[in-house]
């Protein structure tokens, strides 16, 4: 069985996440949605909201797990015996980014592979930050997240 972790913020969970995880799991036996949290990073959601927002987006994939995990991924992938990382890939700049990540976990865990997907051209441009900063003005997001993740994003703007 071949199994890959999908890790992210996804604070929230767009189209363009959806569409990789959803394309990931086409090619692998198990794919894990791993919602990372970090000490350093300032969330608009909490860990349990996101991946409640992960999981009511994916629930119709049944090859997908959807996990939270604070840490090294190195760490998550040793404990779940997983030997592929998932990155998406907008444009040219993260790329640069991802290939230092998929480098470093390379050293740090030997044998993991990192796979790079291309987004969905029309995702290219699309990001959490893009969502949150639209929604804080109330502007229109439902072309970028789905119904569910839009009520819940206007619901902790409109707090």
């Amino acid at each position: 069985m071949i199994k890959a972790a999908y890790p992210g913020s996804f604070d929230p969970i767009t189209f363009g996440h959806i569409d990789i995880a959803r394309r990931a799991s086409h090619l692998f036996d198990e794919l894990h949605v791993v919602v990372m949290e970090n000490k350093q990073k300032k969330y608009a959601f909490t860990v349990e909201e996101r991946m409640e927002m992960v999981r009511e987006c994916l629930k119709d994939v049944p090859n997908i797990r959807v996990e939270s995990f604070s840490g090294l991924l190195a760490e998550y992938t040793l404990k779940n015996e997983i030997n592929v990382v998932i990155r998406g890939l907008r444009a040219v700049t993260d790329f640069e980014y991802e290939m230092q990540m998929a480098l470093a976990n390379k050293e740090i865990l030997n044998g993991v592979e990192t796979v790079f997907l291309m987004t969905d051209k029309s995702f290219s441009f699309l990001s959490s930050s893009l969502v949150k900063e639209v929604a804080s003005f109330g502007g229109k997001i439902s072309q970028w997240v789905p119904s569910y993740v839009e009520s819940k994003v206007f619901e902790k703007f409109a707090r």
